[in-house]
C-alpha cells in the first residue's frame, strides 16, 4: 500500500537536522521561512516540512540545494521579535520530498511519508542493548542530564526510532551524521550507524579527559614541589647551609667582582643579580636572568690580544698562506703600519671582491694570523632575520644574543678579526633587513656603541677588524656599500695557478693522502693541460680537487704494492680524469660578416662572446635574441642608429635600413645577459653585416658606445684580457680610458698581447673591418 503524498510549506535549516520524537527551538529569520511559518500557522494542523540544507551559505535554496529526506513537524509554539520569529517545533514523522511547488512567497513542497519499517528478532535485540551500553558509557562520562528511562527506552517493546533518535539528540553529532540516521533505510542499519557514532564520540570523551587528568596531576604535582622546596629552604636556614640556588648567587656575585666591566655594565648586571637573588629557582625568570648574567660576564669587555707589529714577520706570514694578491696584502701592511705610529687608530673594513675561489675566505684567517688575533667567521648567505644579527629581546622564550656578540664570545677578545662571508646574498623579507642592521656595525663612528637586543648593553666594536667577502657588488645596498673599503680580487692566469698548483695545492694534498713529494712527479707540461683542460674558472676549487682527484689514483698506485714513482704526464690524464670536459677555445678563424668578437666578465671570470648580426628581407627594425637585459638592448639600440645616422661614411646604403630588418643573436641563448660593454661589439656585427665585409677574427673587443659613437670605460680589463688569451686571440680593442687597468696584468701577459685603445667607434670599425682609407692605428 503506497503512503499519503500531501503538500507541506517548506523551512529550510542550516548546520542541523530535525529528526522525528523530537522538540527543538528554531530561530527564524529569512523571508520565505517566515512567510512559511505564517502559512502554517493558518492551518489547523500547524504542519511544516523542516528539512536541511546541504550548503549553509545558500540564502536562497532551491531543490537541489535541500535534502531528499526531512521530518513533518508542527509547531507548538511561536512568539515573534523585531525581524525574526522564535518558534518550538516536535518532529512527527519522516518524509520524502517530490518535488518543490511553489517557490514564492515561501516555498511549498510535495512530500510522502517514508515511515522506517520496524524490524523483530535477535539481531535487532542484540543491537540495541549494545547501543545502550555504550550510550550509558557516555553519558557517564560526561555527566549529562537524561530526560528519560534508558532501560525503559531500550527494552524490546519499545520504538527502536524513537530510541535511536532520543539517543542522538545526546550528543552533538554533526549535520552529515544527524542526516544519515534520518536516512536509513532499516532499524538495523539505525542502530549501526549510532553504535558507530557513539563509539567515536566515547574515545574522543576517554582521550580528553585523561589529558584533563593528565594536566590536573602535572599541577598538582609542581605545587608539591614547589612547597617542598620551600621548605627544605627554611631548614637550611635554620642549619645555617647555603642551599644550591644561593651558591648559584654567590658565584656569580663573585665572578662579578672580578670581571673587568664597564661602570654601566657592572651597574646593570648587579641589578639583575639582586632580582636573580629574590627568584626561586622554580620561577620561569630565574633561568634567563642567569643565562643573561652569564653571557655578560664571559664576554670580552675589555680583554683584548696584542697585535703583531712586526711588518717583515706579517709579511712572511701573508706570502706563506697566498700567492700574489699584492694588493690585498699591501692593504693590510698599511695598517699594521699605522697600528705602530698610533695604537689607537681605527680598523678598517675591507670588502674582498671576486670570483668564487679565488681565497677570500681563506685571506681572511691568514690576515688575522699576521696581526696575531683571534679570527671569527660567519656567513650572511640567505640571512633573513633581522635578529639573526642583533638578537632577540629577553621576553621571548628561547631568546639569544645575535651572532656578531656571540662571536665576540668565542673569540674571547675584543680585537678579533671577524669575517663576514658572502655579504652580496643578504635576504629581506617581513622579518628585517640584516643590510640596514650592518649599517651600524661596519660604521667606525657607530660601532662603538653597538646594543645587541639581547643585551641591552653598549658593546665597543670599534677594535674589532670586520673583512666581509662577495662575489659581486651588484647586489650590496649602497649606503652599506658605501661604508667598505673595495679591494677587488681578479682571476688567476694560466701561470699563477701553475705557481699557486706547485706550491700550495699539490703539497697539501700529498698531506691529505699521505704521500711523499719524491713518490709523485707532475710533469709541468702535464699541469699545463690539466689546467687547460680539466678546468675553466677564475678561482682554485676545481684545480683542487682534479689535483686531488689524481693524488687519489696515486695513492690506490702505491696500496696496492707497487714502488715505482707515479709520475703524471700529458697523454696520462685522460686514463686518469677521462675525457676533457672542456675543449682548448680557438676563435674562429673563418667568420661571415655579420659576427664580431666581444669580451665579457662573469663571476667566474671572463669569457669570449660571439655577436651574430644577420639581414632579414621585407622585414623591419631590430630583433634581438639570447636573453639579453635591458641595458645590453639599448646598447643594440644605440648602435644601430649610430651606424644608420653614418651610413653614407661608413660606406653602406640607407636604404638597407628601410627595406631590411635586422636580427642580432648572442649565444649561448640560454645565459642572461646584460650590460653595457658590448656595445662596440654591437657595433661592428652590424657594420659588418650592412657592408658584407667580414670582421677580423683575431681580435677581440670591449667598451660601452654612446649615440654620438664615443667609447666609454668598462670594468673587468684583467679578466677579458685573459678570456682572449685563452681563445688564442692576441690583439685586443680597448675604451681608451681603460689604458691605466693594463698594470692589474703581468708583465708577461702585456708583452705577450697587443691592445687597440680607441676613443670613437670609428676606430675600433677601423682596426676590425679593413675598408680603404682606414686609419692607421698604434698597436700598443
Amino acid at each position: 500500500m503506497s503512503e499519503k503524498v500531501y503538500s507541506l510549506p517548506i523551512l529550510p535549516m542550516k548546520n542541523t537536522a530535525l529528526l522525528p520524537y523530537l522538540v527543538m527551538p528554531l530561530s527564524v529569520g529569512r523571508s520565505r521561512s517566515l512567510s512559511a511559518v505564517e502559512a502554517a500557522l493558518a492551518t489547523e494542523d500547524k504542519e511544516v516540512l523542516v528539512i536541511s540544507q546541504k550548503d549553509a551559505s545558500v540564502e536562497n535554496p532551491a531543490q537541489n540545494d535541500l535534502y531528499t529526506f526531512g521530518t513533518k513537524a508542527f509547531i507548538r509554539r511561536m512568539s515573534r521579535n523585531n525581524d525574526h520569529m522564535d518558534v518550538l517545533v516536535m518532529g512527527v514523522e519522516r518524509v520524502m520530498l517530490l518535488k518543490i511547488e511553489q517557490e514564492q512567497p515561501h516555498l511549498v513542497g510535495r512530500v510522502q511519508a517514508a515511515p522506517v519499517a520496524p524490524e523483530y528478532g535477535p539481531e535487532v535485540v542484540a543491537l540495541k542493548r549494545s547501543v545502550t551500553e555504550i550510550a550509558m558509557r557516555a553519558i557517564e562520562i560526561t555527566q549529562v542530564q537524561v530526560p528519560f528511562d534508558l532501560s525503559e527506552m531500550s527494552s524490546e517493546k519499545a520504538e527502536t526510532m524513537r530510541m535511536v533518535n532520543l539517543l542522538a539528540s545526546l550528543f552533538s553529532l554533526d549535520l552529515e551524521k544527524e542526516q544519515t540516521l534520518l536516512e536509513a533505510q532499516t532499524e538495523s542499519d539505525a542502530l549501526r550507524l549510532l553504535h558507530t557514532y557513539l563509539t567515536h564520540e566515547v574515545q574522543v570523551l576517554e582521550i580528553r579527559n585523561k589529558i584533563n587528568t593528565d594536566a590536573r596531576n602535572e599541577m598538582s604535582k609542581e605545587q608539591r614541589e614547589y612547597t617542598l622546596r620551600q621548605q627544605l629552604r627554611a631548614i637550611q636556614q635554620e642549619l645555617g647551609d647555603k642551599n644550591s640556588e644561593q651558591a648559584e648567587t654567590d658565584i656569580l656575585r663573585e665572578r662579578l667582582e672580578k670581571a673587568d666591566l664597564p661602570d654601566d655594565v657592572r651597574k646593570e648586571a648587579g641589578r639583575e643579580l639582586k632580582r636573580l637573588e629574590r627568584l626561586p629557582a622554580a620561577a620561569p625568570d630565574y633561568h634567563v636572568i642567569r643565562t643573561y648574567l652569564e653571557y655578560v660576564l664571559e664576554l670580552p669587555w675589555r680583554a683584548s690580544t696584542e697585535d703583531k707589529l712586526e711588518i717583515p714577520d706579517a709579511r712572511r706570514i701573508l706570502d706563506e698562506d697566498h700567492f700574489d694578491l699584492k694588493e690585498v696584502k699591501g692593504r693590510i701592511l698599511e695598517h699594521l703600519g699605522v697600528l705602530k705610529m698610533n695604537p689607537k687608530a681605527k680598523a678598517p673594513i675591507l670588502c674582498l671582491v671576486g670570483p668564487p675561489g679565488v681565497g677570500k675566505t681563506s685571506l681572511g684567517q691568514s690576515i688575522a694570523r699576521a696581526m696575531g688575533r683571534k679570527f671569527e667567521r660567519f656567513s650572511l648567505g640567505g640571512l633573513h632575520d633581522e635578529a639573526e644579527l642583533r638578537g632577540h629581546r629577553r621576553t621571548y622564550i628561547g631568546a639569544m644574543p645575535g651572532r656578531l656578540i656571540q662571536a665576540m664570545r668565542r673569540a674571547g677578545s675584543n680585537n678579533p678579526v671577524i669575517l663576514l662571508d658572502e655579504v652580496d646574498k643578504l635576504g629581506r623579507d617581513y622579518r628585517g633587513d640584516p643590510a640596514s642592521a650592518l649599517l651600524e656595525v661596519l660604521d667606525p663612528e657607530q660601532n662603538n656603541t653597538f646594543r645587541d637586543n639581547y643585551l641591552d648593553l653598549p658593546f665597543d666594536l670599534s677594535k674589532v677588524m670586520f673583512i666581509t667577502t662577495a662575489n659581486t657588488i651588484d647586489t650590496i645596498p649602497r649606503p652599506l656599500l658605501d661604508r667598505m673599503e673595495l679591494l677587488r680580487l681578479p682571476g688567476y692566469t694560466e701561470e699563477e695557478k701553475a705557481e699557486i698548483s706547485l706550491r700550495y695545492l699539490i703539497p697539501r694534498q700529498l698531506e691529505q693522502t699521505g704521500l711523499k713529494p719524491e713518490q709523485v712527479d707532475i710533469l709541468p707540461e702535464a699541469l699545463t693541460q690539466l689546467i687547460r683542460r680539466y678546468t675553466r674558472e677564475a678561482g682554485l676549487r676545481r684545480l683542487e680537487r682534479t689535483i686531488a682527484k689524481v693524488m687519489r689514483k696515486a695513492a690506490l698506485h702505491f696500496a696496492e704494492g707497487k714502488e715505482s714513482p707515479f709520475t703524471v704526464r700529458p697523454d696520462d690524464l685522460l686514463e686518469l680524469l677521462g675525457p676533457e670536459p672542456f675543449t682548448p677555445e680557438e676563435a674562429r678563424k673563418n667568420s661571415p660578416p655579420g659576427v664580431a668578437t666581444g669580451l665579457a666578465w662573469t663571476e667566474a671570470g671572463g669569457d669570449v662572446l660571439y655577436i651574430e648580426a644577420l639581414l632579414l628581407p621585407e622585414s623591419k627594425g631590430l630583433t634581438l635574441t639570447g636573453q639579453l637585459g635591458e641595458v645590453m638592448q639599448e646598447s643594440a639600440k644605440a648602435a644601430q642608429s649610430y651606424i644608420w645616422s653614418h651610413a653614407e661614411q661608413l660606406g653602406i646604403d640607407p636604404r638597407l635600413f628601410k627595406d631590411y630588418g635586422v636580427h642580432l643573436h648572442v649565444p649561448a641563448g640560454a645565459i642572461p645577459k646584460d650590460g653595457p660593454s658590448a656595445g662596440v661589439t654591437m657595433a661592428v656585427a652590424l657594420t659588418s653585416v650592412y657592408t658584407k665585409i667580414p670582421a677580423a677574427t683575431n681580435v677581440a673587443m670591449t667598451g660601452e658606445i654612446t649615440l654620438t659613437g664615443l667609447v666609454l670605460p668598462i670594468g673587468g680589463v684583467k679578466e677579458k684580457v685573459l678570456a682572449a688569451r685563452r681563445c688564442g686571440i692576441r690583439t685586443v680593442v680597448l675604451p681608451k680610458a681603460n689604458r691605466k687597468d693594463l698594470k692589474d696584468l703581468p708583465q708577461e701577459i702585456q708583452e705577450e698581447m697587443r691592445f687597440v685603445f680607441a676613443e670613437h667607434i670609428s676606430e675600433v670599425l677601423d682596426a676590425t673591418i679593413p675598408t680603404s682609407g682606414a686609419t692607421k692605428l698604434a698597436l700598443v
